[in-house]
């Protein structure tokens, strides 16, 4: 058995969340926020059988697609911030980012 754990950008969120119901996969959501440009995320859990593990991210990849967006830099933490001028910088977003975890054990109660 294995975890998926796949973040997601909002705008493919639904997308996902639909194609894997029609696919028979059970995930728990949830909202997280990312990092670097502190734009909403989903988080999927996704625990499946270790045949299945190539499916699924094949039915990820195929609803969670990159995209160009412009974005204005965050200020730098410290230095001087009278001499930061925060241009507008093009940055790739979306797509997914998947990890694949082992389970060595599974309960349902």
């Amino acid at each position: 058995m294995k975890l998926i754990v796949a973040v997601v950008q909002d705008q493919d969120s639904n997308r996902l969340s639909s194609a894997l119901t029609k696919n028979d996969f059970r995930a728990t959501k949830l909202a997280s926020t990312g990092g670097f440009l502190r734009s909403g995320n989903t988080t999927f859990l996704i625990g499946t059988d270790d045949t299945l593990v190539d499916k699924l991210l094949e039915l990820i990849k195929d609803n969670c697609r990159s995209r160009d967006q412009m974005v204005a830099p965050v200020s730098p933490m410290g230095g001087n911030a009278d001499s930061y001028i925060p241009y507008p910088v093009e940055v790739e977003v979306g797509g997914a980012t998947v990890f694949v975890l082992p389970i060595e054990h599974f309960r349902h109660f």
